[in-house]
């Protein structure tokens, strides 16, 4: 007899967060900054209320870790000293990495982990004597895979990304210098839905960061999305490459010091393109939300320098051994800057090499999740993640889709406890027509047909022969 499958704990919500604990220490002018910003004229449908809930003692902890990251001198090829401590520490206190019992003797010889076990198992990355009281758990999709992954954080693991921002634009020779008043942050994003609000960063000197959705239905008139960026200015602009492609379409006048592109592979034309419209360098960064940003493009297109101190990066063979300098394999990453999800050898699905100027790490060759262009049949773009938020009703194992040059699309199903190889497993025909009904209201009434996937490889989830109409 078969055991019966685990019990994956649910996240529950706690108790609402008072404006106290979401905003510990926002002072009057951040006040004054974040009411201007929810009373704006020009301002978005918000839909969300964000703070930064750092204490007194996260700032520091953020503080020290900024301090770190612009001074940390890279060790140089060979398994640093402290990943070998990281590891000694999280096979014992980690359930994930304690069931393969002591650490070998040598750092290559540890398993590696997966994406698929963070999936099956969230709870079991948390380490036995992280404080509960704090935790921020979210989850997310954006990945090649499709599949819903619980990511366990911290306040101040949320607030190290603009120290990680900081690095990214020290590559160019640019600051993230925020302060009162300012509004040092803006990610823009082309969604059907999505979260957007106002919040205000205690380790940027109470300036703003907001979360904007480009589309048109999350503002009361079409025109206030540009009268507020504009009325804004913000240092820095982060976003997808879907997103960006749409912005420079919008007549805006605001020179940001940056645009980041992250989620999707920056092409070279449309960063080419990007940079002359804005007059500012495009920065693609290279991450994950289980790791947060991992490497920046270099400015002579070289490769994408490691961001963080605390990472060491590896390139593993399909056997788990090491690559050497230039030879491509699977990103691999040990440590991090979130102490709620420590990572032992965890294997990205992304593939590059590693090379090496002087001490600094370098991938080169990366191969993360490409852009992929859907058009609907009115020409608008769809992007990828409203296909997955909208599939995601669906009880699927996984799925892809993919845009003829005619904009029809094939839908192929992986139906969970079928006959994953069967071409003839398919939902039945209330869900097939369910999921067509779904692709409709996202595309228009193209023709739509669905299959049992069987053989594909799992980690393509997106493809298209389409094209969108020049400016879309």
């Amino acid at each position: 007899m078969s055991s019966p499958p685990p019990i994956v704990p649910r996240p529950r919500p706690g108790p609402p967060l008072t404006e106290a604990r979401r905003r510990p220490l926002i002072d009057a002018d951040g006040h004054e900054l974040l009411s201007s910003l929810l009373e704006h004229e020009h301002a978005p449908r918000y839909n969300h209320t964000c703070g930064d809930r750092l204490t007194a003692a996260g700032l520091a902890a953020v503080r020290a870790f900024d301090i770190e990251s612009a001074t940390a001198v890279p060790s140089g090829p060979g398994v640093p000293a402290w990943a070998v401590a990281f590891a000694a520490t999280v096979t014992r206190t980690v359930p994930t990495y304690r069931r393969h019992g002591a650490p070998p003797a040598r750092f290559e010889d540890l398993p590696t982990t997966s994406r698929a076990d963070l999936v099956a198992a969230p709870w079991s990355f948390v380490p036995d004597d992280h404080p509960l009281d704090d935790m921020v758990v979210f989850t997310t999709t954006g990945t090649t895979d499709g599949q819903v992954a619980y990511i366990a954080s911290t306040p101040e693991a949320t607030a190290s990304y603009a120290v990680l921002l900081r690095a990214a634009l020290r590559t160019r020779g640019l600051s993230l210098d925020g302060g009162p008043g300012t509004t040092s942050v803006a990610q823009v994003c082309w969604q059907r839905r999505t979260y957007t609000y106002a919040s205000v960063s205690s380790f940027l000197g109470q300036a703003a960061i907001l979360k904007l959705n480009l589309n048109p239905a999350d503002w009361r008139v079409p025109t206030d999305v540009v009268a507020f960026l504009d009325a804004v200015d913000p240092e820095v602009v982060t976003g997808d490459p879907v997103a960006f492609a749409h912005l420079a379409t919008l007549p805006t006048t605001m020179r940001p010091k940056a645009l980041l592109s992250t989620a999707m592979t920056l092409l070279p034309a449309l960063q080419v393109d990007l940079e002359a419209r804005f007059g500012c360098p495009v920065i693609d960064i290279y991450g994950m939300n289980e790791a947060g940003p991992i490497a920046a493009a270099l400015p002579d297109g070289a490769g994408h320098v490691v961001l963080q101190p605390r990472l060491y990066v590896e390139v593993l063979d399909p056997h788990g051994r090491p690559c050497p300098p230039g030879e491509r394999g699977e990103i691999t990453l040990t440590g991090g800057f979130n102490p709620a999800l420590p990572l032992l050898r965890y294997r990205t699905g992304d593939h590059g090499a590693m090379v090496w100027r002087g001490a600094q790490p370098v991938l080169v060759g990366l191969e993360g999740r490409a852009p992929v262009s859907f058009a609907a049949i009115d020409g608008r773009a769809v992007n990828t993640i409203d296909v997955t938020v909208a599939l995601g009703r669906f009880s699927l194992a996984r799925f892809t889709l993919h845009q003829d040059a005619d904009l029809a699309l094939r839908l192929g199903v992986d139906t969970p406890g079928g006959d994953h190889g069967d071409p003839d497993d398919l939902p039945d025909a209330a869900t097939r027509d369910a999921m067509t009904a779904t692709l409709h209201e996202l595309f228009g009434p193209v023709p739509v047909t669905i299959r049992a996937l069987a053989g594909e490889p799992d980690q393509v989830i997106y493809s298209s022969s389409a094209s969108l109409p020049a400016g879309r």
